[in-house]
């Protein structure tokens, strides 16, 4: 597992399986005492556990095999392994993993701790031949004691703790293979990296299996290729293209983001793609960010494209004087930024190279931070209601890569813990995971499934103000800096948009639907009506298309409603032409009802309006 302890001895030896289902685990402590344990840690033990069983059931079918990292996470447990050359994994080889799984499963070996100092567990890998482990071994200090873990014949570096005994794995399965460089670098060895997961009982893993079932489903770039919102081309990987209808979904996702902004009393700013290098310096991007920054050479200098919009955001405000009666000052920007993701990392509209933040940057007095922050809190809130979103939030402090004084960290700190107690909201703080320049408050939205995102963000900043030397005139007409705030609600637009299409299926709210509206003509005898209807949504400027192929209806419904997932079918036939009416079809119910045209177009256009 390549994780080690110091000469601390570890507290807990293994983790008790229950003999009855509803009997919590217990942890089994050193010197004997036992005490009950939280069900999150209960299953990060049980797939810690899995993960060296796993290793154990490769190294009997691979013998030759090396093991590098293979830790238990949030959403399952992975070993990075090196095979012999010529020697492949596929998921067509998990059948017989998962059989040898279970046999040493069924063997039910006990798992035994013991701890070596450095000399001697160097000893130990090399002449099991673990070459990775004894890599990772000299890289401790030279007092290191490493904690080693044994079920049967297979050894494993691991801290635990783990089940006492193989037969507690009840539920596991493995669940996908990639690749993976060792210690994560481009320079090293690519190794396999098998997946899988386990939980508690084999309800608990049905369970899940149901919820990836359902997530599969509603991938996003399976959907936004059936509904043509956007593609990937391998021209320009992680940089995708929206298509007309994506463009579409997108614009009415960015006008609503203009309507809220100015009726909160942001103005709108653009600043360039490309800046001089010299101004990501003074920001302290150059040196906390500069292996994913893109460059290039402008007349003998270096210029980059921006990953970030603040900068130029700092570089409107500094460009003219501001009094304390101006602050704040909330200035938003759709800022097209670019970053470099490892190839072997992009996904979809989830991670990619190039991606519109919604940004905003608010300049205010120090005396201003705490209003503004739950204004912030106030806006966000709204838009992730709007979406049907539930959402948890997170207060992440002063990382050790990080630059200002101890003070203006204290003040950020306690600037945003205020704002977040007088609002009365629940959160967790998690400790140094903040930005270099300050803490943040960060929002996990949960899908309609279930599955978090981390999307919103506040951070508060008082070193950007000072790097670029802003000021504004205070009423005593005493020059004072400002403090900034970095936030965002979508986080990425394109990101946003890839987890409303999974979080709706596709079945976005009318408002949003690329296609609001499809006209479907039953026959070619009331072509003209269809075409008149259509002619008038389009000019109460309704997204609608108008069907009008020689196909039977029941086909076009079928596509409109199950690939195109349009919220509204018109069905145009002869009755419909002759009372010039429309026969209107939900996209999620099989029954019609009759309206006039007038009423259907009100309608569509009062649920646009009031983004229904």
């Amino acid at each position: 597992m390549m994780q080690v302890k110091n000469a601390e001895r570890i507290a807990r030896t293994c983790i008790r399986h229950p003999r009855g289902e509803n009997i919590p685990m217990k942890a089994l402590y050193n010197d004997g005492s036992v005490a009950e344990l939280p069900q999150d840690e209960v299953t990060h033990v049980i797939r810690h556990s899995a993960a060296h069983i796993m290793a154990q059931a490769i190294k009997r079918l691979y013998p030759e095999a090396d093991f590098a990292y293979g830790p238990a996470t949030d959403n399952g447990f992975y070993y990075d392994v090196d095979l012999p050359e010529g020697v492949k994994i596929s998921e067509d080889d998990f059948p017989a993993i998962e059989a040898e799984m279970k046999k040493i499963v069924k063997e039910n070996l006990k798992f035994s701790v013991y701890e070596k100092p450095r000399a001697e567990a160097i000893a130990l890998m090399e002449e099991r031949g673990e070459k990775y482990k004894v890599e990772h071994i000299g890289d401790l200090d030279d007092d290191a004691r490493i904690t080693f873990y044994q079920q049967g014949d297979y050894i494993d570096m691991c801290v635990g703790p783990h089940i006492c005994y193989t037969k507690a794995l009840k539920a596991f399965k493995l669940t996908g293979v990639s690749g993976a460089y060792w210690k994560g670098d481009k320079d090293n060895k690519m190794l396999t990296r098998i997946n899988g997961i386990a939980f508690r009982t084999q309800e608990e893993l049905d369970a899940h299996l149901k919820l990836m079932e359902e997530a599969e489903r509603r991938d996003h770039r399976r959907i936004g290729k059936e509904m043509n919102l956007f593609m990937l081309a391998d021209e320009g990987p992680g940089f995708p293209f929206f298509l007309p209808k994506g463009m579409a979904l997108k614009n009415a996702l960015i006008d609503y983001w203009r309507d809220i902004h100015y009726r909160d009393g942001y103005v709108e700013v653009s600043t360039p793609m490309i800046m001089n290098r010299k101004l990501w310096e003074t920001s302290g991007h150059w040196d906390h960010y500069k292996n994913n920054m893109y460059s290039t050479v402008i007349d003998d200098e270096i210029y980059c494209i921006k990953p970030m919009n603040c900068p130029g955001g700092v570089m409107v405000y500094r460009a003219q004087p501001h009094s304390y009666k101006e602050l704040p000052m909330r200035v938003g920007e759709l800022g097209l930024v670019h970053r470099h993701e490892l190839k072997g990392a992009l996904h979809g509209l989830f991670r990619v190279r190039c991606f519109t933040q919604d940004d905003a940057h608010i300049f205010m007095r120090r005396d201003q931070i705490e209003e503004e922050i739950m204004g912030v809190v106030h806006l966000i809130n709204e838009v992730y209601q709007k979406f049907g979103f539930k959402y948890f939030i997170e207060l992440s402090t002063r990382p050790e890569d990080s630059m200002g004084s101890d003070e203006d960290w204290e003040a950020a700190t306690q600037g945003l813990k205020g704002a977040l107690d007088k609002l009365g909201l629940p959160y967790t703080v998690n400790e140094g995971d903040g930005a270099f320049y300050g803490p943040k408050i960060d929002f996990h939205l949960e899908d309609s499934i279930g599955r978090t995102w981390q999307c919103g963000t506040i951070q508060l900043d008082f070193q950007m103000p000072l790097n670029f030397g802003l000021e504004y005139v205070d009423e005593n007409g005493e020059k004072q800096r400002p403090i900034m705030i970095h936030r965002v609600c979508f986080g990425s637009i394109e990101r946003f948009i890839g987890i409303l299409t999974e979080h709706f299926a596709g079945k976005f709210p009318v408002w949003l639907a690329p296609t609001q509206v499809k006209v479907l003509l039953v026959s070619e005898k009331s072509e003209a009506w269809g075409q008149e209807v259509y002619e008038a949504l389009k000019a109460a400027k309704v997204r609608v298309e108008f069907d009008n192929r020689n196909e039977k209806i029941g086909y076009k419904i079928r596509q409109a409603q199950l690939v195109d997932r349009v919220p509204y079918m018109v069905i145009i036939g002869e009755k419909e032409a002759e009372d010039k009416t429309v026969s209107l079809r939900y996209r999620d119910t099989t029954a019609t009802e009759v309206m006039t045209l007038d009423d259907f177009i009100a309608k569509v256009v009062t649920e646009t309006r009031e983004r229904a």
